[in-house]
Formats: C-alpha cells, structure tokens, sequence
C-alpha cells in the first residue's frame, strides 16, 4: 500500500512491505521503483487510452477564443524569463479549469504541497517545484516550475503516478496531467489486476489544434470522473 506523509515539508512516500518498511522521497522517486515495488506497467496500445482522442467535446467559437488569448498571454509572459510554477497555475491552467467547468459543482479541487525537484545542467544545480492539484480524487494535476530545459513536462510523470496510485477507489481509471506551460501530457492509470498505464505525446500551447485538445481532454474527463 502506498502512504503519503509529510516530513519537514517534504513528502514522503513509505513503501510497505509484510517484511520491512522502505521509505523514499518523492523528489527521488523514479519509473524503476514504481514498476520494481508495484508491478508498474507502460501500456503502449493506443487503444488503452482513448479519452485523450476520441468522443471529445466540441469547442465554442467563445471557448476558441478564450484559448487564443490565454494563448497570447503566455507568449508574451514568457518573452523575457520562464515562468514559475504560480505563474503558470494563474496564466494557463487556472483559465483551463474554469473553462473545463471545474470551478462549478459538483467538482472539488483540493490542493498539495509544493514537491521539490533539481537537476544540474550544464554543471549548474537547477531546482524548481511540482505543485499537485487533486480533483474529486481522479484527476491528479502537477504543475512544473520550469527554470531549466531539465524540467521538461515528463520530469513529474513518476510523482504522478505515485499521487495516483494512492488513490481509495482503485476499480475506477484515474488521470493525471502534467503541465509546465509549455506543454501538456495526460495520464491514465488502471489499477485492476497489476497496476498499468498509458500516456499521451506533449500537446503543445504554441499550436491551435493541440491546445484546443487540451481543453477538450479535460471536458472529457471531466465528464468521466463524475460517472
């Protein structure tokens, strides 16, 4: 079973065996872990994850326009220096949210303890933060502060599916959604038997059709996680 603690402001996750007790942190958790402790595996058949490509909701000419100006807000916030992960949760994902109705009941958004992340690149230690964002305990949200191109959208995949596989209702799929700005990866997980999941390829913010896949995927979840 997986716990989630915290300890001097650093999450924790204890790995609990009948035989001994294994305690890692989550900036330092890695894919091998996962797949070593719990059987994690990669799905790469398409068609394990279709709700990030078919039966999505059409988009409003409103909606359309909404994107493109969240858009251009990006852009021209990120002319100067990379966002950090508030400016990102403020400029991009929050008018996302609003606009995927997860503001509005019935949804409940609770919100996590920032996790800290480091790289070293080109000599030079990097660090930054994941902030997790929990709707209705099925659509994980992590939000990377990208200060270095180490921190790409998939440096919180493992954090990810850590959250997710903590998750009380394991007969259910649960998702998850990486965001640095950027970019925008999905992420399903199925815990029935051994524990699975599957990903989506970066959808960007600089292209029309992927960002507004981006807002239709979260509609489809939305609708899904309220089943």
């Amino acid at each position: 079973m997986l716990g989630l603690g915290n300890t001097y402001n650093t999450y924790v996750f204890a790995f609990s065996l009948i035989i001994m007790v294994k305690t890692i942190q989550s900036r330092d958790i890695s894919l091998y872990e996962l797949e070593e402790k719990f059987g994690l595996q990669l799905v790469t058949n398409p068609n394990c994850f279709t709700e990030w490509t078919e039966d999505l909701p059409l988009l409003t000419d409103v909606e359309k326009l909404s994107l493109e100006r969240v858009r251009s807000n990006y852009l021209n916030l990120t002319k100067r220096r990379p966002m950090s992960e508030e400016a990102v949760k403020m400029v991009v994902l929050s008018p996302l949210l609003d606009l995927a109705g997860f503001y509005q009941p019935p949804f409940e958004i609770e919100t996590e303890t920032s996790t800290e992340i480091s790289a070293e690149d080109e000599g030079v230690v990097v660090q930054g933060n994941i902030d997790v964002l929990v709707l209705n305990k099925r659509l994980w949200i992590l939000v990377i502060e990208s200060k270095s191109t180490k921190f790409d959208v998939l440096t919180a995949l493992p954090q990810a599916l850590a959250y997710m596989l903590d998750t009380p209702n394991i007969e259910q799929p649960t998702f998850g959604l990486l965001v640095n700005g950027r970019e925008f990866v999905f992420v399903k997980l199925v815990q029935q038997e051994k524990p699975k999941y599957a990903r989506s390829y970066a959808l960007s913010i600089e292209r029309d059709a992927e960002f507004q896949q981006v807002l239709n995927v979260l509609k489809r979840i939305g609708q899904l996680i309220l089943l």
